[in-house]
Parts: C-alpha cells; structure tokens; sequence
C-alpha cells in the first residue's frame, strides 16, 4: 500500500549526513545523502563546519521526504556522531566556532593534567568514562579557554553547547528545543551515569557553563516537531550513533553484542540495568532510555577502522577502490608476516594511549600490497578480539556478535571476525542499522510499537559467518598482533 506510514532516520556521521525512510517491516524505501568536509588545521585537531552539517541535514530530509511524500511520514528519528560538540548562538542558531570532532585530540594535555590530580578513578566512578580528549568534556573547556567568542557569549548568556544531535534538534525545530538524549548526554564527561543528570562537580571542575547545556532526555517521545514542505512531522526518537546500532541490531539482552564497522569500530555490549564497572579499561555508558528508565552497556571503541582502508587508498595509492581489498585479501594464504596497528589518532579501548602511532610492521622483500591490504584486515577482527578479551575479563560473556557498517560488507571481513573470535557473526539484510535504530525508536516514541521488543520485527538477517579456522592458527596469529601491539605501546 502506498499510503503505509513511514519512518524517516537522519544519520549524522563523521564523514557524511544521510537520511532514509523505512517501512514497518524494516525494507529502506529511500534514501540521500551527502559528504561532510573535514577540517585539519593542524596535527591531531579535527573539526566540522556546524553549519554545513546542518544545510546538508536539511537539504537530505527535505529530498527524501518530497520523494516519498510527506503525508506518510510518521515520525523522524536521530542518531549522531557521538562526542563532536558544537558552539552556537541560542538566539540565531549559528554556529560561533567549528565543531570540534570525537577524533580530536587537542584536550590532550588538559586530560593528562587532570589524571595527574587523581582523579580519572572519580571520573570513571561518576561517568562510566575514562579522562581522555575522545569525549566532549574536555573539548568544551579547551573551546572556553582558547575561543574568545564562545568564551563571550557564555559571559553573555548567549552560548549554546550540546552534542551533534542537540544542535541538530535545536535547528530542527526553529530554536524551541534545547535537548539531549541520554546516550549523549554519557559521552560528555558531565553526565552522572546513575541518574542520568548533568553532574555539578565535574561541570565545575572543566568551566563548563551551565547554563549553555542541554535538557537531558529519553531516547523515544515527544521531542519536537519540525516544519517539513508545509507539514509538521514529530521528531520522536533519538540516540548516539553506537546505541542505535545496538538498538537496530536487536542487542537488547545480555549476550547479544554489536560491532559497527565505520569511520572508527565501537564494540556495544548490553549489561543491564545498573550501571556495569569494567576493570578493563572498558567503558560504562547508556545504551538508552526510555520512560525515564536506563539500560546500560559496556564498550569498547576502536579509533581507525574503515580511516584506515581511506589511508590505503588516498595516501599510499595502493588501492584505487574499498571494493577491491577482497579480493586483494583472498589472493595471498596468510599476512606475510605483516601486522599493521593503525593508531593514527593513538590506540582506544583497552589500552587508552593518545600518543600511540601507528605501525607496520615485518615488512620484507617479498611483501606485496596484497599482504598489507590483508594485514589492515586483520586489524580489524584483531582489535575486535582484544575488546572481546576485556567484555570476557569484566564477567560480560558475548555469545554472539551482529556486525553493521560499510566495511561488513565485504564478506572476507566477516568470515575472519568469526574465525578470531571462534563465534558466530551475523550480518543483516539491511546494514544501515544506526539508521535503523533510530527509526525503530521513532517508532516506540509515537506508539507505532509497544516497546523496542516489538520493533524488532523491522530487523532481518542476511548472511550468518561460522568459525572455520583451527585453533593452533588462531593462537598464532593473535600471539603475532599482541606483538606488535606492544612495540606500539613501547
């Protein structure tokens, strides 16, 4: 029927802003999208443009929805980069500094300043978070203390800070909402991830104005409503880019874990109603919210995943397309003795080192680019086992692992996941999962499903990998990757 009610999802990412509507069953009906510029102004700083992540926001959910016609839009959902935070005029709604990127590292030293007071056992008490230029908190104290414009329109009651998906709400809605939802709300630093409230020692600790900080919010409900081609359409759900993917991958029980394959990796593990303690460096967050009401999760984030195919590609010219590491992959028996450690921007969970480089490694005459291509590879389910170590070491046991992201579909990736994980690996029909999620908790959030249980249905499977490696081979090769990890870590 043509006239079936749709769901509409804007997935704000690191490198692109896209929109898709789907139907109830979960089938994408259309979709847009559009490349987000990256800015380095110098080593190890990455910002966005606000501004264009807004036009190119609107420009998306203004084509799709003329294309599939407004009349049957029944809600809209968000999900974000998480941890890129943005300054604005609350007034104007204009960007007043760039956004400063999750891959930033300029808060470097104000993160090692602060684990010298003593305080990260506090930090990571009170936020599930560990003291480290990845999360927003410090980025917002470095914006205070270095951007004289943001700095006065905080002395002015002017200034606006919030996450991706708050400035977005805040545009979305002509300046009425000034929200987060809670899954952001716990990549901040600020948040109290117990009560999921804006922690006041930690807002006062980094000069965090408190007055420019968004409400924080559940993930499904009333959330505002944006005026689309002459009709206003409910914005009903919303979460960090992670959670939808876990919530779009059905991850909601203990066992179920999601990995998304993107710019960077993020391993999410479902722990709960409380508020889970990793020993492991891991990391305690919010996997949503909902009737005031937290679920909690453990994670693991992997800095360089699909950046690094990127890197391949645009700076070493080795491949000419992602398509094409494949079949490079399958053309040669094993690494060749290569490991490549792709810290460009330092190493994440669990090892937490902003200043580790990058490493290739056991380089010899008869290296080809096939072994290095293959050696990036395997740095992906590498990095993934180390994470699925620590999820093991901290009393989370994953049975099961449902992988999303662009580089899922490359069918070698997925068959090597389940062999170092010597687990299951499912992939599903529809990869856009982050979209997904947050469609599905669009859904809940105007009662078009009872709970997140239910929109479930909109999840399907595509393909299930099995372990086929034998164990002497596995031990091997996680023996050779520690290695060079910890020439890395040196």
């Amino acid at each position: 029927m043509t006239d079936t009610p749709l769901l509409l999802a804007i997935d704000e990412g690191t490198t692109s802003t896209r929109v898709v509507a789907f139907d109830l069953s979960g089938c994408i009906v259309a979709t847009e999208g559009a490349p987000i510029t990256q800015h380095y102004p110098q080593p190890g700083w990455v910002e966005h443009d606000a501004a264009e992540i807004w036009t190119k926001t609107e420009a998306c959910l203004t084509a799709v929805a003329q294309r599939v016609g407004v009349g049957r839009i029944a809600a809209i959902g968000l999900t974000n980069q998480r941890e890129t935070v943005v300054f604005w005029d609350r007034h104007s709604g204009e960007p007043l500094a760039p956004a400063i990127v999750w891959q930033d590292r300029r808060s470097a030293d104000l993160c090692a300043e602060l684990r010298e007071e003593g305080l990260e056992p506090d930090v990571q008490a009170k936020t599930g978070l560990l003291l480290d230029p990845y999360f927003s908190g410090t980025k917002i104290a470095w914006a205070i203390e270095n951007w004289p414009a943001v700095a006065r329109a905080a002395k002015a009651g002017s200034l606006a800070i919030g996450t991706i998906d708050s400035y977005l709400l805040f545009r979305l809605t002509g300046g009425k909402v000034h929200v987060t939802d809670a899954t952001n709300a716990a990549r901040t630093l600020l948040m109290d991830l117990a009560t999921c409230e804006w922690d006041e020692g930690m807002i006062e600790r980094l000069g965090v104005p408190r007055a420019a900080l968004p409400e924080i919010v559940d993930c499904a409900g009333a959330l505002g409503e944006v005026e689309l081609l002459g009709r206003r359409v409910p914005i009903a759900g919303c979460a960090g880019d992670q959670q939808a993917a876990a919530i779009g991958q059905g991850c909601l029980t203990p066992g179920l874990v999601k990995a998304t394959y993107g710019t960077g990796a993020f391993v999410l593990a479902q722990a709960g109603d409380k508020p889970p303690v990793s020993a492991n460096r891991l990391l305690s967050t919010v996997a949503w919210r909902l009737d005031g009401q937290a679920a909690y999760a453990l994670e693991g984030s992997i800095f360089v995943a699909g950046s690094a195919i990127q890197w391949l590609r645009d700076r070493l010219n080795i491949i000419e397309d992602a398509a094409e590491t494949e079949g490079l992959a399958r053309s040669v028996p094993d690494n060749g003795g290569v490991h490549f450690v792709p810290a460009f921007a330092g190493l994440g969970a669990p090892h937490w080192r902003a200043d580790a480089r990058g490493l290739l490694t056991g380089l010899t005459g008869g290296t080809t680019r096939a072994h290095i291509v293959r050696a990036c590879l395997e740095a992906m389910s590498q990095q993934t086992a180390d994470l699925f170590d620590a999820l093991a070491s901290d009393g989370v046991a994953p049975a099961r692992l449902r992988v999303d992201g662009g580089m899922v579909a490359n069918d070698w990736v997925c068959q090597d996941l389940a062999d170092m994980l010597a687990m299951t690996v499912e992939r599903p029909k529809v990869i856009e999962t982050t979209a997904l999620g947050a469609a599905m908790l669009a859904g809940v959030g105007v009662g078009l499903f009872d709970d997140l249980a239910a929109a479930q249905a909109m999840w399907q499977a595509d393909r299930i990998f099995t372990p086929a490696l034998d164990g002497k081979t596995r031990r091997e090769r996680r023996a050779g990757w520690k290695k060079a990890v910890e020439r890395v870590l040196l």
